[in-house]
């Protein structure tokens, strides 16, 4: 009697612990796929279904000739997004990085061909004329107290008209062979720019990840006020950040100069849209504090891509800038409603 007692009160118990260790192994394992999920940044599933599409729309698209020449094409227009990612990161804006780079390629060019100074020399001195450009845009908008948007603008249009002036509207042509080589030569089958390019995203992963005054980027751009009061110096950043900007717009204005074998005056101050967009895909808020390098290289990597697959697909080239700016405001809406779910 008190074995059958027993019975009816066992199976129920056992029944429910069964049940409650199937459902917490099945949970386990759905709770690890999410944080994965959640580890991959949002742009890069963008990226992939590009890459999907394009791929059965064009024969030519995954070819290895293809691939090396979308990094290829993206190069220069990745270095600029670096900087202009860094000044997004603290809430600033700079839109003289195509005017920096038209600049700082002419100053180069002139210096060597018409001044006649050494080709090393005129390299440095277009690192200083990007590194200058920069100093002007952080004071201007620190101790000047002007709005990023207007200093940086400003500068756009001096650095601009600048170019021009130097030599008359004329472009410059005839580099040493090495210089050219930056962008036609191959390392282990690898294009240089490609390299060149992956390694300055190391370097500013590397830079925002493990050293404090990277990290204090986040912070400055998070909140300032409470930056300031933990002892940051916030002008000497935010002046730092403007001139790192300013110096890779000058490399980037180099492989310009390399892949082209001329200086042209224009070069580079088309290029603006597509360096904000970069950055904005990628996901960094235009209000700072946010943002990632690797996700500005898969941002970089969507634009390239669907610059590349455009043209194998013969899109006019006047309806492309349309497709950049519909994948702009795709981005912007996504970024707004991850927050919100966040919040």
């Amino acid at each position: 009697m008190s074995d059958l007692a027993h019975k009816p009160t066992d199976q129920p118990a056992d029944r429910p612990a069964n049940r409650a260790s199937g459902d917490g192994s099945s949970g386990g394992a759905g709770t690890k796929v999410r944080e994965i999920l959640r580890s991959v940044p949002g742009p890069a599933f963008g990226l992939i279904a590009i890459v999907i599409v394009l791929s059965f729309l064009s024969p030519y698209f995954l070819t290895a000739r293809n691939l090396s020449n979308i990094i290829s094409q993206v190069s220069d227009i990745g270095i600029m997004a670096v900087g202009a990612a860094l000044v997004i990161f603290i809430g600033g804006i700079d839109l003289s990085v195509g005017s920096t780079v038209a600049l700082s390629l002419m100053s180069m060019a002139y210096l060597y061909k018409m001044v006649g100074l050494p080709f090393g020399l005129a390299l440095v001195a277009s690192v200083l004329v990007g590194a200058i450009i920069g100093t002007i845009n952080g004071v201007l908008s620190t101790v000047g107290r002007i709005q990023p948007f207007v200093a940086t603008l400003a500068t756009m249009s001096a650095a601009a008209g600048l170019a021009l002036f130097i030599t008359n509207g004329n472009p410059i042509n005839g580099f040493p062979d090495w210089f050219l080589w930056l962008t036609s030569g191959k390392i282990l089958g690898l294009p240089v720019q490609g390299i060149i390019l992956v390694l300055v995203y190391l370097l500013a992963a590397f830079w925002l990840r493990y050293r404090p005054t990277g990290r204090a980027i986040y912070a400055v751009g998070g909140n300032e006020e409470v930056a300031r009061l933990s002892g940051l110096n916030v002008t000497a950043i935010k002046i730092r950040v403007y001139v790192i900007a300013g110096v890779l717009a000058a490399f980037a204005g180099m492989l310009v100069g390399s892949q082209l074998d001329s200086a042209q005056p224009t070069a580079g101050t088309a290029d603006l849209l597509n360096v904000i967009a970069v950055v904005v895909i990628g996901g960094a808020s235009l209000s700072g504090g946010s943002g990632s390098m690797l996700g500005t290289f898969i941002g970089l990597l969507i634009i390239g891509t669907l610059n590349n697959g455009m043209s194998l697909l013969n899109v006019s080239p006047n309806l492309q800038p349309v497709v950049i700016g519909i994948a702009i405001i795709a981005a912007v809406m996504t970024d707004r409603r991850g927050r919100q779910r966040a919040r």
